[in-house]
């Protein structure tokens, strides 16, 4: 059993910049001078934006976690460059040599805390009493390396930064054509897993999906599944967040699965997910994104020859930056 220590014991912690956006220069992020912005978002790894260094301001260091006690109370990332901060950020600077590995999974420790919080109750003066694990358990450890190590193997096998096809795609949905949702889904349930089950077969490679709208669904990773992989999953519960799923995986309540009718690769998928997510406003907690609403669901997507351009949609997603890391 792994000991838990006060995030004091392990962190130095101290308030970022309390900058304003508005009082910056947005800048590209491939600007060379570009300096990510971290706010209180939870989305993006924290960063709202990157804007023009300045030298008068002064930087928060790398290999930090910032974390929002207000607002996304507990929204905790790990920040590989150097930054600066919106209101109500606190930086934690590790006390002991700490690897990228460690510093992701405290970052996901303190996160499991924000049931605590709320918009009406700010973790400022709290966040270093708070307990998480003294160091990470080693079998767990040793997975997350692989797995580190496998996704920048991956990163230096592409030209960074850029996309994998160089010619750029332009869109014009004056042309698209709608297309009943049906026509290309299979649209069903999946099985329900409990999370207390997946506790019992411990962690894994399979990712558990849930209802929540962020992390593409994902609440961590076990030793067992349900559901093939290559499928779109949609949050049936409140407002309807479609995500895409590569790998099996299991599912909690109400995530219902798309299974394609065509064939779908990660690409495609991802243009799907963006039509989709787009079709958000019209679901809440009284009107459920439920399988009887997507199967009367038309979206518009470009068309060729009377059917969906499927190859428009995969080079048109190779074509944004950072495709390579798809």
């Amino acid at each position: 059993m792994t000991d838990l220590l006060k995030i004091s014991e392990l962190f130095n912690i101290q308030y970022g910049n309390s900058l304003e956006l508005i009082n910056l220069e947005q800048t590209s992020c491939n600007d060379e001078t570009a300096i990510p912005y971290v706010s209180r978002t939870a989305n993006n790894n924290g960063v709202s934006a990157f804007v023009k260094g300045n030298t008068d301001i002064k930087k928060n260091p790398a290999h930090t976690l910032s974390v929002a006690v207000s607002g996304s109370v507990l929204e905790t990332f790990y920040q590989p460059l150097k930054y600066y901060t919106g209101f109500h950020i606190l930086i934690l600077s590790p006390k002991r040599e700490t690897s990228v590995v460690e510093m992701l999974f405290y970052a996901h420790c303190i996160k499991h805390n924000k049931f605590k919080y709320s918009y009406g109750r700010q973790a400022n003066k709290t966040l270093k009493n708070i307990e998480i694990p003294s160091k990470i358990p080693n079998n767990l450890k040793n997975h997350l390396k692989v797995f580190f190590k496998q996704q920048l193997n991956n990163i230096s096998n592409n030209t960074s930064n850029q996309a994998v096809i160089n010619k750029k795609t332009s869109l014009n949905i004056n042309t698209w054509q709608s297309f009943k949702l049906t026509n290309l889904f299979e649209i069903k349930g999946s099985k329900t897993t409990s999370l207390l089950q997946l506790q019992e077969h411990g962690k894994g490679e399979f990712p558990y999906v849930t209802t929540q709208a962020t992390n593409n669904g994902i609440a961590g990773f076990y030793d067992f599944n349900t559901e093939d992989g290559n499928v779109l999953t949609v949050d049936s519960a409140v407002v309807g967040y479609c995500s895409y799923q590569e790998l099996a995986f299991s599912a909690s309540d109400h995530v219902e699965k798309l299974i394609p009718k065509f064939k779908m690769n990660k690409f495609t998928a991802m243009f799907f997910v963006t039509i989709l997510n787009l079709e958000k406003y019209r679901y809440n907690y009284g009107r459920k994104c439920s399988q009887n609403r997507m199967k009367t669901t038309n979206i518009k997507l470009p068309e060729k020859d009377g059917k969906p351009d499927f190859e428009f949609m995969e080079n048109y997603i190779k074509s944004l930056q950072y495709s390579v890391s798809i």
